[in-house]
């Protein structure tokens, strides 16, 4: 059976937030977001979403920086780098001259790849934020070794 082809589309905040929950294996929706984009299919079924909201990292939050915090699909093909591309096209858009992302040291990261994406950096693994002032969600994936993508672009320092 082929698939529909996809397409990019605006989503809101809310429904955003309602795939990721509904649909990413390991994080909830992320806090905040500067903008999200959909992949539809002809139907017009919302089969991806990715959220870009400012760095988690502060030394990353310089103005110029945006990341994608979420990308989160129902398996559909191709989806992941649809929206990477589509994300960096908006994020230059508005602005923005840099536009990064992680992935746990265990995902392949094809998609990135396939979107011009490069690996720029492997963070060790580390506890968390967890602190009795400040406690954390659980989320099982503390203590993951993560790789720093970037999107294709002008060379920026990292």
């Amino acid at each position: 059976m082929s698939e529909n082809r996809l397409h990019v589309v605006p989503v809101r905040s809310r429904a955003a937030k309602d795939f990721v929950r509904a649909w990413h294996r390991h994080h909830p929706p992320s806090a905040g977001q500067v903008f999200a984009v959909g992949a539809a299919d002809d139907t017009g079924v919302l089969r991806a979403v990715a959220v870009v909201g400012r760095p988690v990292a502060r030394h990353l939050d310089d103005g110029a920086t945006l990341e994608v915090t979420r990308i989160a699909t129902d398996g559909v093909r191709n989806a992941n780098s649809l929206l990477l591309g589509a994300s960096w096209r908006a994020a230059k858009a508005l602005g923005y001259r840099r536009l990064v992302t992680y992935t746990q040291e265990s995902e392949g990261g094809a998609s990135l790849r396939g979107a011009g994406w490069r690996l720029i950096a492997r963070r060790p693994a580390r506890r968390g934020w967890h602190t009795a002032a400040r406690p954390r969600t659980d989320h099982r994936n503390d203590q993951v070794a993560r790789l720093l993508w970037q999107a294709p672009g002008p060379e920026l320092p990292e």
